[in-house]
């Protein structure tokens, strides 16, 4: 399997480094063999819509795909509200997402007072645990009176709190005589106990006097994974449910605190051994979502967080065998911060990221919070995007950046393909926020962050959508659902708009021509456009589409040819290319090629 992964890999390695600078004489494309792909059609191990609508408590609800996009999966915060889920997935799916990738909690380290109640953080007590009691006792000073019943030297050292909306199995517990699930109002908590190192040693002797960390989980009675993974079988959809998030270093808080990730990986390994005992079978479990982000830096090797992501990695492998890790980090691409970072920086800490396991990396595009700009190499002297001033000010890209978002991937691809080389399997993903830095009316209850558009965001999957084997957004909800028009009403409206991300000059058959690869370009019309001239060529009329192209590339990809003579432009001038289809749909973002020699 691995030389297949190597072979693949040339080949990406090739393409990629033709985008940009157009080279002549370009033999035609040997065809490869296809290999598993990260965002087939559903098969045998996807999740397949099981019928045309189904009727439950909630309604009725389509499974039919209506407006498939690019787009094709989407981050969604917990809801406590279940119709609320079967409405989300049912609108995801309509517009070609066959991905849902789940908000989590945090595991969070808590004082205790006298009789053993969980505090907060302001030191009052916390009342979402005030519930957990067993014989009259906390939930603390239960578990201690339990340890030392196995030996009086034992004692609860460290006590941590971990908040979801899942319930789960016994196979979350390993020594019962010591931990449990607890009824409490209208939650069940989860009693964990384990040796402070991470260890969670087995063999439950507890007559050795010891230090234990608590673990008090506060659960729901009905499970919300179980109910995505169902939702998940009738839409066709992969869900990544998130894993514990990391309490977070109070000096450096965007690192992991290396104090608790022993804690974090007994907590870790309890939930993943329980979802491999009810859910390893399940289609519509693609992996699990890291949520603790980091930026995509050189000095990545050094940060602790990367070990979290690789004591995770080595549970999923023993427990979810075959599902992945995937980890979302950001880029930075601002000149006039200290920690900004060059494309070639960030493909180092890619390579760091790869190294710790994680099987699908989907670096956020970082448009939407203004760290990178949306630009090409002839437009560096423009004037900054409006929405992006207030972020990076007035000023022009090239002066705001190091590089635009189609440099980053571009540089990450190639990161991955030398790490594929290497024997590492791993996806790169592009995470396009569909969202601006601030607006007038912000679309979260926190925060500025306001609505985009579908123009914006059809150029963003333009700049990012070559390099990567699958394109998914930040967020479902609030980011595609607020305002009037929602950008989920735009796409519904505008769904089959043609989206170019590549074109390359391409000889076939003793001819000139350029090869475009995008977005619904069936029955479209290849534009070409210089400073002394111009010229149109039918797809269908004098070149071809193919409409099935290599698995890695993202889903609903297509590729075309048309003859173009290349030796009417001067060498050096910049292209733009375009497709248009007979509606008067046109690519809102054109690419721009040209010539060296």
């Amino acid at each position: 399997m691995r030389w297949l992964f190597v072979l693949l890999g040339a080949a990406v390695l090739a393409a990629v480094a033709a985008v940009i600078v157009v080279l002549p004489d370009d033999p035609p494309p040997a065809r490869v063999s296809r290999q598993a792909a990260p965002t087939p059609t559903p098969t045998a191990t996807e999740p397949t819509p099981q019928v045309p609508e189904f009727t439950d408590v909630c309604g009725t609800y389509e499974t039919a795909e209506k407006y498939p996009y690019a787009v094709t999966g989407y981050w969604i915060t917990p809801q406590s509200n279940r119709c609320t889920w079967r409405k989300q997935l049912q609108e995801i799916h309509s517009v070609g997402g066959d991905t849902v990738i789940r908000i989590g909690y945090g595991l969070q380290y808590r004082a205790v007072d006298d009789e053993g109640r969980v505090l907060a953080k302001d030191g009052t007590r916390d009342s979402l645990y005030k519930d957990c009691v067993e014989d009259g006792l906390s939930c603390h000073d239960a578990a201690e009176r339990d340890l030392r019943r196995a030996h009086p030297g034992n004692r609860v050292a460290r006590t941590y709190v971990y908040r979801t909306d899942q319930a789960f199995g016994p196979d979350l517990f390993r020594c019962s005589e010591v931990e449990r699930s607890v009824p409490g109002g209208k939650r069940v908590y989860y009693r964990v106990l384990a040796p402070m190192d991470g260890s969670d040693d087995a063999t439950c002797d507890f007559t050795k006097p010891k230090p234990y960390d608590l673990i008090i989980i506060a659960g729901a009675a009905d499970d919300s994974l179980t109910e995505l993974l169902s939702l998940g079988d009738r839409f066709g959809i992969r869900v990544f449910p998130a894993l514990p998030l990391a309490p977070r270093d109070p000096k450096t808080p965007i690192r992991a605190n290396p104090d608790h990730i022993g804690t974090l990986t007994t907590l870790t390994r309890r939930i993943l051994q329980d979802y491999g005992a009810r859910f390893a079978d399940r289609t519509s479990l693609g992996g699990v979502y890291q949520p603790f982000e980091v930026q995509m830096a050189a000095s990545l090797a050094g940060n602790p967080t990367l070990e979290v992501y690789s004591q995770q990695h080595r549970i999923v492998e023993q427990e979810l065998p075959g599902k992945p890790i995937l980890i979302s980090p950001y880029l930075d691409a601002r000149r006039r911060v200290a920690f900004g970072q060059t494309p070639a920086q960030v493909a180092e800490g890619f390579k760091a990221l790869v190294k710790t396991g994680v099987g699908i990396i989907a670096p956020q595009d970082s448009r939407g919070t203004g760290k990178v700009g949306l630009f090409w190499p002839d437009q560096r002297d423009d004037e900054v995007d409006e929405r992006l001033r207030p972020v990076v000010g007035e000023t022009t890209y090239g002066t705001a950046y190091h590089g635009s978002t189609r440099d980053y991937y571009r540089e990450m691809a190639l990161a991955r393909d030398e790490m594929l080389r290497a024997g590492h399997e791993v996806e790169l993903w592009a995470n396009v926020e569909s969202f601006e830095p601030s607006g007038d009316k912000p679309c979260a209850a926190q925060g500025t962050r306001g609505k985009t558009d579908k123009k914006r965001l059809d150029q963003a999957v333009t700049m990012a959508g070559r390099y990567v084997q699958k394109i998914v957004s930040y967020m479902w909800s609030d980011f595609m659902t607020c305002g009037s028009p929602s950008l989920e009403q735009e796409v519904m409206k505008d769904w089959d708009r043609p989206i170019a991300v590549d074109a390359i000059r391409r000889g076939r058959d003793a001819r000139d021509g350029v090869e475009v690869r995008g977005y619904h370009l069936k029955d479209g019309t290849v534009t070409v456009t210089w400073q002394d001239g111009a010229t149109e060529m039918v797809i269908a009329t004098t070149g071809w589409l193919d409409e099935d192209p290599l698995e890695e590339l993202p889903e609903g990809m297509q590729t075309a040819w048309v003859p173009f003579d290349w030796g009417q432009v001067p060498a050096g001038e910049w292209v733009r290319i375009g497709v248009r289809l007979p509606s008067g749909q046109e690519t809102t973002e054109p690419l721009r090629v040209r010539l060296t020699t």
